[in-house]
């Protein structure tokens, strides 16, 4: 009988602690700022903040950054259609979790 080795490996995930500008979130996802405004304005994005130059992005607006960036395109989605296409992500996350619990 083979010998099992087990390795323990302990982490945290840097995005949540990162707090990003909308100049670095723009460079990072690769997407111009005039689109990211759009997306707080529809509700995609929710930065802390009052304005553009002060709004702060945590990590999970990186990651909902790229999808969204991909989702405008890959299918060709207006804006509207990113934040519709991203709650119904969410809600099949959701559900996903759901599931796993029970």
């Amino acid at each position: 009988m083979a010998k099992l080795n087990t390795t323990w490996i302990e982490a945290s995930v840097v995005e949540n602690e990162v707090h990003m500008s909308i100049v670095e979130l723009s460079h990072a996802s690769r997407t111009p700022q005039e689109l990211i405004m759009s997306w707080v304005s529809e509700g995609v994005l929710s930065p802390a903040g009052s304005s553009p130059e002060d709004w702060r992005f945590s990590g999970d607006s990186l990651r909902r950054a790229k999808t969204a960036a991909h989702l405008t395109h890959d299918l060709e989605l207006n804006v509207p259609g990113v934040a519709l296409a991203l709650d119904l992500l969410d809600e099949i996350a959701q559900l996903r979790t759901r599931l796993n619990l029970k």
